[in-house]
């Protein structure tokens, strides 16, 4: 039996307080007992065989060092050398380059997942290491469960929802690969990392999702958010 390669998470956060209308940038609201971005780097952390490594803006990098000085599992990770931060870029895909380009290896395999997920659950991110293994790439989707229409103009018309699914993260690949098709360079298109992806020649393999793995942007998601960890933990018990 081979060998499993070596596990490597870049965890994106550079979003702002834009939608959720606050001054601080929305991965370092509370979401119960700490920031959203330390539930996921802390979930991310929790699996053997991997290393973490958080991107950032430059100008939230001092308040990210404070968070992670008062919390435990975050500083032993620092320390142990299985989290490290890494400044991002002035969009997601320069800031996703900027994590690949922290990992000095070109074998493994690489989660790349949202700082604002924090309810990903531990099976789906083993799901997508494990598939990406096999096939190159595992991203995450779910079925759309609302009538959708597409706009052109002043004109719409009626899709078919049973062929569209929606994108989620961890969009996990084979780290070769996925450094490769980042080198090609940024285009107006990209919308995520499969889409960088599939640019560079390669077959996205789509994997079933979560619905509760939300991505926390307004308000709303952050009281939903809230509702599922409780319910979670109590069911726990």
């Amino acid at each position: 039996m081979s060998k499993s390669k070596k596990r490597y998470s870049v965890i994106v956060a550079g979003g702002s307080g834009t939608r959720m209308k606050t001054v601080i940038a929305k991965q370092f609201l509370p979401l119960l007992d700490k920031p959203i971005l330390s539930h996921t780097v802390e979930k991310f952390l929790s699996l053997p065989n991997n290393e973490v490594i958080a991107v950032l803006p430059e100008k939230d990098m001092i308040f990210w060092e404070e968070i992670i000085t008062s919390n435990h599992t975050l500083s032993v990770a620092v320390e142990s050398g299985k989290l490290k931060t890494v400044a991002g870029g002035e969009t997601r895909y320069q800031s996703v380059s900027n994590g690949l380009a922290a990992i000095s290896s070109e074998e493994g395999l690489v989660a790349i997942h949202d700082g604002v997920r924090p309810l990903v659950s531990i099976k789906k991110i083993e799901e997508a290491f494990s598939q990406a293994e096999i096939k190159g790439s595992a991203v995450l989707s779910v079925p759309l469960k609302d009538s959708a229409r597409r706009i052109d103009g002043d004109k719409n018309e009626h899709i078919d929802r049973s062929k569209i699914v929606l994108i989620q993260t961890p969009q996990t690949f084979d780290l070769r690969l996925i450094k490769k098709a980042f080198s090609l360079g940024e285009q107006p298109f990209f919308t995520d990392d499969a889409s960088v992806f599939e640019y560079a020649g390669h077959e996205v393999n789509l994997i079933e999702g979560d619905y509760e793995n939300i991505k926390i942007t307004t308000p709303e998601d952050l009281s939903v958010a809230e509702v599922l960890i409780n319910y979670a933990n109590n069911s726990s018990l």
